[in-house]
């Protein structure tokens, strides 16, 4: 059975999207805790951070840049970008994830 993330990227599972590029897709969280949580995950299927290759790379550096690029469109003042891996840190879903968080909204 596919993980929640991989059914919403083959739109099997609803979600707010915000951004979709060939590489990823960015949801808003369904529990925020931030007045702007949004989440970052890549259409490749990776358990976590610690089952990362070297060939992910490029991979880890777009997701950076996917984020900046939604954070720029969102007119966001600052923000905060989080990755959890493992369940002791605080991961739920067993799927890479880039958590983007933020405050303030330029105006």
């Amino acid at each position: 059975m596919a993980c929640i993330f991989c059914q919403i990227i083959n739109k099997e599972e609803p979600a707010e999207t915000i951004y979709e590029n060939n590489n990823f897709i960015v949801i808003k969280d369904i529990r925020p805790s931030a007045p702007v949580h949004l989440l970052v995950i890549p259409k490749k299927h990776i358990d976590s951070v610690a089952r990362l290759t070297p060939e992910d790379k490029d991979l880890m550096g777009e997701m950076i840049l996917v984020a900046q690029k939604v954070a720029q469109e969102k007119k966001l003042k600052s923000y905060r970008l989080r990755i959890n891996t493992g369940k002791g840190a605080g991961q739920i879903i067993d799927h890479l994830h880039l958590h983007l968080f933020a405050w303030e909204q330029k105006k």
